[in-house]
């Protein structure tokens, strides 16, 4: 980018950015004629994608900052009076507005409510930090028609985001994404109110207490045996983390309810966007669960529990046999989970007849086998806890099936329906039930991943990413996609590919035969899967929040009993080291 187009662009940001933190950063830089940094910062537009907005905080137009915010709010509001013009005319439109605990989060939160009330949007702002599915549960209890959640979920802290929700609580899907992307392209003015004004006419309401005890009550009614918790609360003993996020206020409360003994990690107990303890907030990494396993060690605790800083994410650790603590996988706890829930559906009497799981097309394959044995459906879906939300409001729709549960490989879980969003809070306390439940058993949680290993199959699972920043980023990532796409991949691992599945292109073919294509019946989305000989399933996706191409493995070997266990999870590693050997490779080559 020339060095002129570069200064109009900054120039123009230092006009019209209303906040003088962001303002003043890029004053300097051009003070400071740094035209590295301008150029990154002013290279492209934040771009409003079909989730919202995530980036680095800062000024720029390649930075999250108040001016972005408004923009994406101005346009959000647009869209929403256009969609809902009878409620807009009688002045009947609502929001709800909910932020984590990140740096600047409490200022982007109020500035979108204030926008919202001057555009005539019945603003419901949240008084403090909460976790995003209290935002999308309260959508549907307040009966708004849009909702957003400033949040960068599990990013470094120096990312912020913003997410847009509709009047079902989910994330936007078709056609209300792309709706409201020309909306918020088309934005030439923002209009806003002051905060008191907007107080004093009721166009902004403040709640917290009459929403959050409604969410506490809600996710203990998701849990199965009470009696038993009543019984045998008090043998428990959980450490749990919130990672400096929203989740303690929640899950303290729920499991404390439930008479639990939860022992937070002091260091990491109250909100806070500086992360000091963690490099990354993410419960997916071991690094950020370290303080919590300490602890778990220290205290002899029976389960390790954390939460994201939106407490969506949910991740876990469970002491073996010699004490240590295991960490449990995103797929594994989905697994233990669907088992529990469908084990105590059927015992109970409350598996519906059409009963069906919602997983996501990279989310491990070992949830189809358990819903086999219970002669529940699964569905698949494209990635991302909004399309499982959609699969469930088809199912309300057309009546084919009834939602009881739902899961991502990225630690997400839906035990409740009233939640369009995965939650970490209710995944929390129906872990603490599971838990509870097998020990009354005489088994332990890892026992029974075990006994499912050994009856299903051994499946494992790796993840691999690649960062491509900058401005040559999205071209490096487009060009392996297209890559692989155009020449495709005939093995893997040493496993030889026997289907290519082009979610893009919304087509299935044998590479052997690639004329004989069969249709995929999801949304077109820029993923490509290869079936390799003997199930294993490798994905390959840019990543829609961060300037990231990941690589998905999600082996599976067949049931070998507990005797052939430990040779199944060998074969296994040695299986998805040299999958993972022929993809650093392809990824070295495109960063050359």
């Amino acid at each position: 980018m020339e060095k002129q187009e570069i200064l109009e662009r900054a120039k123009k940001y230092i006009a019209e950015e209303k906040d003088e933190r962001f303002r003043k950063e890029v004053e300097d830089l051009v003070a400071k004629e740094d035209y590295k940094e301008l150029e990154d910062r002013f290279y492209q537009t934040l771009e409003f994608g079909t989730g919202g907005l995530r980036g680095i905080m800062g000024g720029g137009t390649n930075r999250m900052n108040t001016l972005e915010i408004n923009m994406a709010t101005q346009g959000l509001a647009n869209y929403v009076i256009k969609a809902f013009p009878e409620k807009a005319k009688a002045g009947t439109l609502s929001a709800v507005v909910a932020y984590d605990s990140r740096l600047n989060s409490d200022v982007f939160a109020e500035a979108t409510a204030l926008i919202f009330a001057a555009n005539g949007i019945k603003a419901y702002l949240f008084s403090g930090v909460r976790p995003t599915p209290e935002l999308s549960y309260a959508i549907r209890e307040l009966k708004a028609d849009t909702g957003v959640v400033v949040t960068a979920s599990h990013n470094p802290r120096m990312y912020n985001g913003y997410k847009a929700y509709w009047n079902d609580g989910a994330q936007v899907i078709e056609p209300h994404d792309k709706g409201i992307i020309v909306e918020v392209n088309a934005v030439k003015e923002v209009k806003t109110i002051s905060k008191d004004e907007a107080l004093k006419n009721g166009s902004l309401v403040i709640i917290d207490k009459e929403i959050d005890e409604k969410f506490w009550a809600m996710c203990k009614a998701q849990l199965f045996r009470p009696d038993l918790i009543k019984e045998k609360a008090s043998s428990v003993k959980i450490v749990y983390t919130p990672l400096h996020g929203t989740g303690a206020m929640h899950v303290e409360k729920v499991l404390g309810d439930l008479g639990l003994k939860v022992i937070t990690v002091p260091e990491q107990q109250k909100p806070d966007g500086k992360f000091p303890t963690v490099e990354k907030p993410n419960p997916e990494e071991a690094p950020a669960l370290k303080m919590a396993v300490e602890l778990g060690e220290k205290e002899k605790a029976d389960c390790v529990m954390a939460t994201d800083p939106d407490a969506d994410r949910f991740g876990t650790a469970f002491p073996g046999k010699d004490g240590k603590f295991v960490l449990v996988s995103g797929n594994q706890m989905g697994a233990l989970l669907m088992d529990y829930v469908l084990l105590s559906r059927k015992e109970l009497g409350k598996l519906p007849a059409n009963a069906a799981v919602v997983r996501s097309i990279v989310t491990s394959p070992f949830g189809d086998a358990i819903c086999k044995k219970f002669g529940v459906k699964m569905i698949e879906c494209l990635t991302g806890f909004k399309w499982i939300a959609a699969a469930q409001a088809q199912m309300e729709k057309d009546g084919s099936n009834e939602y009881v549960f739902g899961l991502e490989e990225s630690y997400g879980y839906k035990v409740e329906k009233e939640v369009m969003d995965k939650d970490g809070v209710s995944a929390a306390a129906m872990c603490a039930e599971m838990t509870l439940y097998w020990a009354s058993k005489g088994k332990s949680v890892l026992e029974r991943l075990d006994d499912m290993w050994a009856e299903y199959g051994y499946f494992e699972d790796r993840a691999i990413s690649q960062y491509f920043e900058g401005p040559q980023g999205p071209s490096i990532m487009g060009g392996i996609m297209t890559k692989l796409r155009t020449e495709g991949l005939k093995s893997l691992g040493g496993k030889k590919v026997l289907q290519i599945k082009d979610i893009q292109q919304s087509v299935s073919f044998d590479p052997a035969n690639p004329s004989a294509k069969t249709a995929i019946n999801l949304p077109k989305s820029n993923v490509l899967q290869f079936v390799l000989e003997g199930g294993t399933i490798v994905s390959a996706r840019p990543s829609g929040t961060e300037p990231k191409i990941k690589f998905y493995i999600n082996s599976a070997l067949p049931p070998a009993g507990s005797a052939g266990l430990a040779q199944s999870k060998k074969d296994a590693a040695a299986l998805c080291d040299a999958i993972s050997a022929d993809i650093k490779a392809i990824l070295d080559a495109a960063a050359k």
